[in-house]
């Protein structure tokens, strides 16, 4: 790393008078010879990340995403960064994104819509390089460990900060953290752990506790399929299933509409459906019947055990969708039993866990868990969280963040106090973080930024159902690896979702729109056009 010269040093404080005078800001010209210095400087001394930029260039303009500065670097000893500077229109604000799975991948390109809305952004690989689903890079290396679990995302943001506030001359105004899955675990851990990061967090359907996750696959895993690995509940069933869930629940919230409005206060009874004497068609048979139950339930529980309620009503029909039914694979599983929990047996599989006794293990995992319900100096720091979760997510079933919640509430002196800095939006019809059948499209970032600059606390969401047969038609991106030359339509949507910008653009197709309340409220229709969201109020279980 080259020392810091003494023009760079005369920039950076021209950059810090113009601040604190008032003036304008550098000039696009100014920027782009500031992204070439930024190579020269010395970052060995941020506290706590002490940092190495690798290389620096300027990314032209494309796709609607203007130009930016790239700065390629990592964190000691090898906590990957990606940090995207705006040239022109810069908001005064820095962005963090998180990943998925398992991490291992810089994920730069989710920084462009915020790019677009004139953020800085940042993006890390949690401190290792993998696929995202295999685990071997933690074997006997206790710091990737420590990365993954808490340590990397809080590295970043040390160093973008620093890297932000040379190239700027001045300090972001707010540091936010957006991301779903992995990412909303991340975005958890920094609210618990690095309180004073950022300003405001959006955590999608977070990974609660990544080795009581990995156990709650297993579970549905084992009850989804027979000893031959075979599925007990095939597409008919599950939709036979889906149907009795909606015949029982779909008027819970005053409308007819193919959506359980209230999905956690359904619960379907499989045994309901069992074939009777006779009968062959549109019944289960006793397997079925218990594959379902136990799918639903989740993992054996006690009161020594606390476990969390499977997968919800109306979430039947991913079941048995390749994408994302990934809750029943077994790779995963099997890669955080074997490789991520330190000291753990490579000979270890999903297909030997004991649900009876195995539990007592899942404290070895120590290191990735997200799930402290004390937010005292995250709140004390004036932090915003807003976490969401789909409730026809199999992936991460919501039972675990309600129970995170309701938890929260009890250590932080109850629900006003609570809502006053945490709020939790259970979507109606959402998938793993986006699509399905529900109106899922949903700025969270507007939402949070309003709350963290204006103190205008989110009382209710916009959500928007955007039409299958146009996201079938857009690229997906970089998930294309997920998808098949044949893959069928309802794939490629699902696929495609994840690849949306928001806020939508007016020449994307929406179905309907629905409002989407802080939990335990839910969507009741109160009459008038039930494709617009000022047709629902808020309704209390």
């Amino acid at each position: 790393m080259s020392r810091s010269a003494v023009a760079l040093l005369l920039f950076v404080m021209m950059g810090h008078c113009w601040a604190a005078r008032g003036e304008a800001a550098p000039t696009d010209s100014g920027l782009t010879a500031a992204c070439a210095a930024l190579q020269t400087m010395e970052w060995s001394g941020i506290q706590d990340a002490p940092t190495q930029i690798v290389n620096v260039r300027i990314v032209d303009a494309s796709e609607g995403v203007s130009a930016y500065c790239k700065v390629d670097g990592y964190v000691s000893p090898q906590v990957g960064l990606d940090v995207r500077l705006p040239l022109a229109n810069w908001n005064g604000k820095l962005i963090a994104v998180g990943n998925g799975g398992w991490g291992g991948v810089l994920a730069g390109e989710a920084c462009n819509s915020h790019l677009k809305r004139g953020y800085a952004c940042v993006a890390t690989d949690t401190g290792h390089k993998g696929r995202g689903d295999d685990g071997l890079w933690a074997v006997n290396n206790l710091q990737a460990q420590m990365d993954f679990g808490y340590r990397a995302v809080h590295v970043a943001a040390l160093a973008a900060k620093s890297i932000v506030s040379r190239y700027y001359g001045k300090n972001p105004r707010q540091s936010y953290f957006i991301s779903c899955s992995t990412g909303g675990y991340q975005g958890l851990v920094e609210a618990q752990r690095f309180s004073w990061d950022f300003d405001g967090i959006i955590a999608g359907a977070p990974d609660m506790d990544e080795a009581d996750l990995t156990m709650r696959q297993v579970w549905a895993r084992r009850a989804f399929l027979d000893e031959s690995e075979k599925p007990i509940l095939d597409a008919q069933t599950v939709t036979l299933l889906h149907e009795a869930a909606l015949a029982q629940c779909d008027m819970d919230d005053g409308i007819k509409d193919g959506l359980i409005g209230n999905p956690l206060g359904c619960a379907v009874d499989p045994s309901r459906l069992v074939c009777k004497r006779g009968q062959k068609r549109g019944c289960l048979s006793d397997a079925q019947a218990r594959a379902a139950s136990r799918v639903y339930e989740g993992p054996p529980h006690s009161p020594e055990r606390p476990a969390i309620r499977g997968a919800l009503a109306g979430s039947e029909l991913m079941w048995t969708d390749r994408f994302p039914g990934l809750a029943f694979s077994s790779e995963g599983a099997d890669s955080f039993f074997k490789y991520m929990i330190y000291g753990a047996s490579p000979g270890w599989t999903s297909a030997t866990y004991d649900f009876e006794r195995d539990y007592k293990r899942l404290g070895m995992a120590a290191l990735y868990s997200d799930t402290n319900p004390d937010l005292r100096r995250f709140k004390a720091a004036g932090g915003r969280l807003i976490a969401y979760q789909g409730a026809n997510d199999v992936l991460e079933m919501p039972g675990a963040i309600v129970d995170y919640y309701q938890t929260v509430e009890k250590v932080m002196g109850g629900r006003q106090a609570t809502q006053g800095f945490f709020r939790l939006f259970i979507v109606p019809g959402m998938n793993h973080c986006v699509g399905g059948d529900g109106a899922w499209a949903i700025d969270y970032l507007s939402y949070l930024d309003s709350w963290v600059e204006s103190n205008r606390a989110p009382d209710e969401m916009m959500g928007a159902h955007v039409s299958d047969a146009y996201l079938a038609s857009l690229s997906p991106g970089g998930m294309a690896s997920l998808l098949a030359k044949d893959s069928p339509p309802g794939l490629r949507a699902a696929v495609a979702a994840f690849s949306l910008r928001l806020p939508l653009e007016a020449t994307v197709p929406v179905t309907f729109t629905r409002p989407v309340f802080p939990y335990p409220l839910y969507p009741k229709y109160v009459g008038g056009d039930p494709n617009q969201a000022a047709s629902f109020k808020a309704a209390t279980p």
